[in-house]
């Protein structure tokens, strides 16, 4: 794999952009090249946004399967009530709105992987009916009579620790056995040292192709905020950043932090402690909107769940810190840095 440009690795028209020299991010890249030439199961884990769907993406391409469909799948969009049919398809009349026949991902990724992302949002009935299909690697569309076998290789992710939220009860401890055949755990970006750097200039250097603009670069303090900074949304708020500030720069040199969170701290002999007490509160909800937001991709509804408060509420939060969605939102050609 290459790691010293953003070229990724060329496998036919497929490119796996795992972009990174550090020791931590070498020892996931080996495991992962060891892990595309057998055909278990694998558990990816790591934080939001430190590249799951890539790691996955890159044991399917470099592996046997690589000209057979990889099919992902958001596991926190499935309802629960059509959990059933979305995996594994459906009979023509099989319920009301069953007006025609319809295969299932299961079936959309014969011969190929099936990549379950988040598979910790999967409610007790979709866990029990993919528990069963990982036993028998056999299904059934609703409402058909034939029971179908399928060769798919199956990579699930998860953001969260399995372990303890199956120790809590809330996701099935045999569903955890199943998935957890091959386990990859992904590095976050705070622990990948000069990775960060050298994802930085990747991502200028990408966007400069994209939308056909001059080079552009980092200021001093620009260099000296990546290394310090902590990256909660890893690669993923990483690059939302870069793109935001390429795109709203007039400057061939970017500046990332304009002003230092103390510059705007009042002196506190200046303002009475409720005045200092609501601007430290201003200065936390607008930091950690801006780092939810990243983090949900702009996905308003998502990052609504993700801070476990009301969508309506969020909404009237983020514009009353003027944070555009927009500029937290991954173009398609980018999508990927799960």
């Amino acid at each position: 794999m290459a790691h010293s440009t953003d070229a990724g690795v060329p496998l036919g028209n497929a490119q796996l952009n795992l972009i990174g020299t550090s020791p931590a991010f070498e020892a996931a890249l080996k495991l992962i090249r060891r892990m595309a030439a057998c055909d278990a199961t694998v558990l990816v884990t790591g934080e939001t946004g430190t590249g799951k769907e890539l790691a996955a993406r890159a044991i399917h391409y470099l592996g046997l399967r690589k000209n057979a469909p990889f099919i992902p799948v958001n596991c926190g969009a499935l309802p629960e009530t059509l959990v059933e049919s979305e995996l594994f398809g459906h009979a023509r009349g099989a319920f009301t709105d069953a007006r025609e026949a319809r295969a299932g991902v299961v079936a959309q990724a014969e011969g190929g992987t099936l990549f379950l992302d988040e598979v910790e949002a999967m409610g007790p009935h979709a866990q029990v009916a993919l528990l069963r299909f990982l036993q028998e690697r056999e299904y059934r569309p609703i409402g058909g009579t034939l029971v179908r076998g399928a060769n798919v290789r199956v990579i699930a992710s998860a953001n969260v620790n399995l372990d303890t939220v199956a120790a809590e009860g809330v996701f099935r401890r045999d569903l955890l056995f199943r998935l957890n055949v091959l386990p990859l755990d992904l590095p976050p970006l705070r622990e990948r040292g000069d990775d960060v750097h050298l994802l930085a200039e990747t991502f200028l250097r990408r966007f400069g192709r994209q939308y056909g603009l001059a080079p552009k670069s980092l200021d001093a303090d620009s260099v000296q905020f990546l290394s310090e900074h902590r990256w909660p949304g890893n690669v993923r708020e990483l690059e939302n950043l870069i793109h935001r500030h390429f795109l709203l720069s007039d400057s061939a040199v970017i500046r990332l932090v304009p002003e230092r969170a103390q510059e705007h701290t009042p002196p506190a002999a200046t303002v009475t402690f409720r005045e200092a007490k609501a601007h430290a509160i201003a200065e936390f909800e607008r930091h950690y909107l801006a780092a939810l937001l990243a983090r949900a991709s702009g996905n308003l509804s998502l990052a609504a769940r993700l801070s476990g408060k009301e969508r309506s509420r969020l909404c009237k939060m983020v514009k009353k810190y003027g944070l555009d969605r927009k500029h937290f939102l991954v173009p398609d050609s980018l999508a990927g840095t799960a």
